[in-house]
């Protein structure tokens, strides 16, 4: 097939709370912007079950029904949705060229929502039980295991973080760590050491996670845990596991184009949603690695829709 040219004034690359929002805000000024929502539509939250810490919903919303909601007021807007990848990017040269498989497009403007993505175990039964005691967000589901045990895996800030905040729901919870020594800082393992709530079980690593089915609803009810010194296994009963190893932004596509830190997430401009290239703006949990909250990335959403609308003004004006 023939390579395609089309021209867009702006192009969301990568949906979730923060893309919607940046489409809502283009589409709204009147830049028909065109979002490609990839291979996960809707992004982090369609594996998220309840939402209840986002405004406007009294009772709570389910995290595909939130993400179904934004799509069609953004399409309401003019803004139009490819549910495919971009699979190359050339910011060297304006307008950008970017690529889709066998298509070509050319952006005024480009706004990388691509999100990050949760490191997971990597097993099969924990995408199986994913949102039905299995997260990786302990401030978007801690609130769901009041008065129940809870297993978090990991060994940094992240995990020492997400134990202490747990404890305020949970009735216990424990941390699992495939070593001994931890690469937690010390002020943040001194305060889960401190915790009368939380314990360690060291040298274990999370093999099975294990539950029941009943009626088409899944439940957890514990993991299958491997010693990582004598490869024995023993079944420890819990009805939530947290997966607290880190998170890597989906930011492979901009190697050595734009400005990120060790870990892969987006430097922006202080106070801004600029990327190191002019006309390149970023938002949501791509270059966010501190709040990673569906209200944040909506919030940085509209930041690069406002500097991109006002960016495509001023090139306008000068022109």
């Amino acid at each position: 097939m023939s390579e395609k040219i089309n021209h867009h004034k702006v192009i969301i690359i990568g949906s979730g709370p923060a893309g919607f929002t940046a489409a809502l805000y283009t589409g709204r000024a009147n830049l028909n912007p065109l979002i490609f929502e990839g291979i996960q539509p809707g992004g982090q939250l369609t594996i998220t079950t309840e939402i209840e810490n986002y405004p406007g919903f009294e009772h709570g919303i389910q995290g595909p029904e939130l993400m179904d909601i934004m799509r069609k007021q953004v399409h309401r807007f003019g803004a139009k949705s490819l549910y495919q990848e971009v699979t190359a990017v050339d910011f060297s040269k304006h307008p950008f060229v970017l690529k889709s498989y066998d298509e070509v497009f050319i952006a005024d403007a480009v706004i990388v929502a691509t999100g990050a993505s949760a490191r997971l175990l990597g097993i099969e039964s924990e995408k199986k039980f994913m949102g039905y005691g299995v997260s990786a967000c302990a401030t978007c589901d801690g609130f769901f295991f009041r008065n129940q045990r809870i297993l978090v895996v990991g060994g940094g800030d992240t995990a020492m973080e997400e134990a202490n905040y747990l404890t305020k729901f949970a009735s216990e919870v424990t941390i699992i760590h495939r070593r001994e020594e931890f690469r937690a800082s010390k002020i943040m393992l001194d305060r889960a050491k401190k915790n009368p709530k939380i314990k360690f079980l060291m040298n274990k690593v999370v093999k099975e996670v294990v539950g029941k089915e009943e009626d088409g609803k899944k439940t957890m009810t514990g993991v299958i845990l491997e010693d990582t010194k004598n490869h024995s296994t023993s079944q420890f009963n819990a009805e939530g596991l947290f997966i607290a190893i880190g998170h890597k932004p989906n930011t492979e596509l901009f190697k050595g184009i734009l400005d990120m830190d060790e870990t892969g997430y987006l430097i922006l401009k202080p106070g801004s949603s600029y990327t190191n290239i002019e006309g390149v703006f970023a938002a949501g949990d791509v270059a966010d690695h501190k709040y990673r909250q569906a209200i944040t990335a909506a919030g940085s959403g509209c930041m690069a829709a406002i500097d991109a609308e006002r960016w495509l003004e001023l090139r306008e004006h000068l022109n």
